[in-house]
């Protein structure tokens, strides 16, 4: 069961490493590919905010969230494969602020195959969401099970 499950993580996390690594390699001096397809879709976010709540939201120099991201997967994706908690949370913390930016059905009609597109990415980006929420919660069950049984017992004389 054990080295089962360091192959499952190795290669769930193997997603998050290798588009860190690929982004890290195309960032150069403007942020790379990542920074000027998540430039657009970052001003639309912020402005589909700032008109549906009024909340005024920061702006942030697109090569630091790029770096962020990186950041966050790489270190997230590592700790991940060893069964870290923390691992666990830089990926939800990733895919929580990044989905919603990158993967902006809500931005397109129903009608165009824009919108299928993005929603299925949406969607999967969702599953892996829920895969994390469920390794941590594993994880949090069987720390329990163990402090159980490792409760001692009175001894009787």
């Amino acid at each position: 069961m054990g080295f089962t499950s360091f192959v499952g993580r190795v290669l769930f996390a193997s997603l998050f490493i290798l588009s860190a690594w690929q982004e890290y390699n195309d960032f150069g001096d403007d942020g790379g590919y990542a920074a000027k397809a998540l430039g657009p879709k970052y001003d639309k976010f912020t402005e589909h905010i700032t008109s549906n709540t009024g909340i005024q939201v920061p702006g942030i120099d697109i090569k630091h969230l790029v770096l962020a991201s990186i950041a966050f997967k790489a270190i997230g994706g590592f700790l991940f494969i060893f069964g870290s908690s923390l691992g666990a949370y830089l990926l939800l913390l990733y895919l929580a602020f990044t989905t919603p930016i990158l993967y902006d059905f809500y931005n397109y009609d129903t009608e165009k195959p824009q919108f299928l597109q993005l929603f299925v990415k949406f969607t999967q980006d969702l599953a892996l969401f829920g895969a994390l929420f469920f390794f941590l919660s594993m994880k949090s069950s069987t720390r329990r099970r163990v402090l159980k049984k490792r409760t001692p017992k009175a001894k009787t004389n």
